[in-house]
């Protein structure tokens, strides 16, 4: 807990696939917006979003197909566009507060490049369905002591509540495959960064 303490005033996430051209960085960008939407723009701008590739693609734009699929959220546009793909190094990982593979191999490269983020580094839907699972009573108030605290949690349950099946954890490289293939992708993320923006910064109930 005490490194966490340390960055109280902030939260760095890093999203990590292949190429860092298809699923990370549709995760980043849209995981910005729904905070942005939930929080604010001022309070979402204390989350550092980032994403790289253990063999990115470096220099390369967002893949077009994978870039349609932010379309819904109006996302396609100027900010996708600027997007460009880089590698993954050592020093994104330790400055990140929790490194979300999209698959579990792409946690594996990370621990292996940093062994030091055994404990900050999960497969996306891995950690979401472990955050789901979480009584949102013990977590704190605020977002980013709550995004802190959740990290921690999610850890001492890892291993403990294995998943249905054995690819419910894994996003499929859509990378080479029609525009379905990002489609199923895309939902695949957005239900994960989903969960994880429920659990981060849940809705307000209006009062009556």
């Amino acid at each position: 807990m005490g490194r966490h303490a340390k960055q109280a005033s902030r939260f760095r996430m890093l999203f990590v696939c292949t190429g860092n051209i298809c699923r990370s960085p549709f995760a980043e960008i849209l995981t910005r917006h729904l905070l942005v939407g939930r929080l604010g723009g001022r309070e979402a701008s204390a989350f550092e979003l980032s994403s790289a590739g253990v063999q990115a693609v470096v220099g390369a734009p967002m893949h077009e197909y994978s870039r349609r699929e932010l379309a819904p959220w109006g996302l396609d546009g100027l900010g996708a566009e600027a997007f460009r793909g880089r590698q993954l190094r050592s020093e994104l990982i330790r400055e990140a507060d929790v490194v979300f593979g999209v698959n579990v191999r792409h946690r594996s490269a990370v621990i292996d490049r940093e062994p030091t983020a055994l404990a900050t580094c999960f497969s996306l839907r891995e950690f979401a369905r472990l955050a789901a699972g979480i009584e949102p009573a013990v977590l704190p108030a605020a977002p980013i002591d709550r995004a802190h605290a959740l990290v921690e949690l999610v850890r001492t349950r890892r291993g403990l509540a294995p998943p249905a099946a054995p690819d419910a954890d894994r996003v499929p490289d859509p990378m080479g495959g029609p525009q379905e293939a990002h489609h199923r992708a895309a939902m695949l993320i957005h239900e994960a960064v989903g969960t994880l923006v429920d659990v981060i910064a849940p809705r307000q109930v209006p009062a009556r």
